[in-house]
């Protein structure tokens, strides 16, 4: 085999609290191999670091914005661009061309054409050859135009639903055509991939799972949980998660059911209003803000079963966790999620945004441990079997080393030793 590429990967934000699964691809790369240079356009605040790995991760990475604010790294990246002025133009042009909609998106993309300069030349001096970034967002904007400047190849992961409701907008079509491949995380999200661009890119778009490290979480199926039936959320505290929906589902199983209990784990801007419409249920109810990896593993070994009634999603890491502590799940019906959970089976699944049916299912869940011991142990057994990230990395090495056979599920490539 040749050598490995020396990667790059860049994400918006990193360490993100919420984008976890990142980071443990990030470290089973190396531990593959993998030379792997962490970059990101913004340097979190420190609320995101909720744990020694979030810390040694954002001690090591190299922030655009920041180091672009620096007259001296700014002036050596332009004056870079401009020593090849065919691909500065050119990349210029495509920058204008690919702009987000209006005078706002004209400013955000010459502000990422900035950001691209200044990425080009940290990876030219580091040495890597290979660009990768998560989800189609900003990130991806800056990666496309950075590979126009400097001939480094770059891929990304799709994930959904936020590109997928724009998809002109974040110019879908363009990065596919343009990327070395699409890694998507679902076939849900392969489908919709291959529907926003051309037929003949079809061959890049490849299924690699997010995953967990299922033995992580799998110490809490000898914890006793105690009287009662305890739920929990692990997420964003955002409108998007549907919080309000389950505050409201809650309440209604919470009065027939007093021994019932709800922990949210997570923060956001909806935090405020949800203690509020919490309040009248007194302690039924706690938040317990970002948590580490180890926090989110010790709030599932103390609970009966996970609840996500989110609007919108991909295919939520935070089941996979949930599923591999042993523990049954109540969800949405939204894209790939019936890709990981077999509604009656893992966990039930019920139409978003209605409150009725997810009471409903509270109550089944809370009635039944036998019910739950079996749904924990099917999801645990499917998580194993085909979302351990170190298994996922290794497929995903297999594009980046370009070992693979064009399947959709590319075969996993080994550990160097």
């Amino acid at each position: 085999m040749s050598a490995l590429p020396r990667l790059a990967y860049l994400t918006s934000l990193y360490p993100a609290a919420s984008h976890t699964f990142i980071l443990r691809e990030v470290t089973e790369l190396r531990a593959i191999g993998f030379e792997v240079e962490t970059c990101s356009m913004r340097r979190p605040a420190d609320k995101h670091l909720i744990g020694e790995e979030e810390e040694a991760a954002e001690a090591s990475t190299f922030y655009l914005v920041e180091a672009g604010k620096n007259p001296k790294v700014m002036f050596t990246a332009l004056v870079a661009g401009l020593a090849r002025p065919k691909q500065f133009f050119e990349t210029l042009k495509l920058a204008l061309r690919t702009a987000p909609p209006g005078s706002k998106g004209a400013l955000k993309q010459a502000a990422y054409f900035a950001e691209a300069l200044v990425l080009a030349q940290h990876l030219r001096k580091c040495g890597s050859n290979h660009l990768h970034t998560h989800f189609a967002d900003p990130a991806t904007n800056v990666a496309m135009l950075t590979s126009a400047l400097s001939g480094i190849p770059f891929s990304y992961t799709l994930h959904g639903p936020a590109e997928l409701y724009e998809p002109r907008s974040w110019q879908l079509a363009e990065k596919t055509a343009r990327a070395k491949f699409v890694a998507c995380i679902s076939h849900f999200c392969r489908a919709q991939a291959m529907y926003f661009s051309d037929p003949k890119h079809w061959e890049k778009l490849h299924i690699i799972h997010c995953g967990v490290i299922p033995e992580r979480y799998q110490t809490s199926l000898a914890v006793d949980t105690g009287a009662g039936t305890n739920l929990l959320f692990i997420g964003r505290l955002t409108p998007i998660k549907g919080l309000r929906v389950l505050l409201e589902a809650f309440a209604a199983a919470h009065a027939n059911l007093p021994d019932l209990t709800l922990t949210i784990v997570g923060d956001g801007d909806d935090r405020v209003h949800l203690e509020r419409l919490a309040a009248p249920m007194g302690g039924a109810v706690q938040f317990l803000g970002y948590q580490s990896q180890q926090g989110v593993a010790d709030a599932l070994a103390k609970t009966d079963a996970l609840v996500l009634p989110s609007f919108a999603e991909g295919l939520p890491v935070v089941l996979m966790e949930a599923l591999a502590a042993g523990k049954p799940v109540i969800c949405t019906q939204l894209a790939g999620v019936g890709e990981l959970v077999e509604n009656g089976v893992s966990g039930f699944i019920v139409p978003a945004g209605d409150a009725e049916s997810l009471t409903a299912r509270i109550v089944d869940m809370a009635k039944d441990p036998e019910q739950r011991r079996r749904m924990g142990q099917a999801g645990q057994q499917k998580v194993c079997a085909e979302f351990d990230i170190r298994i996922e990395a290794a497929r995903i090495a297999s594009l980046f080393a370009d070992t693979h056979d064009g399947e959709i599920r590319p075969e996993p490539l080994k550990a160097i030793s």
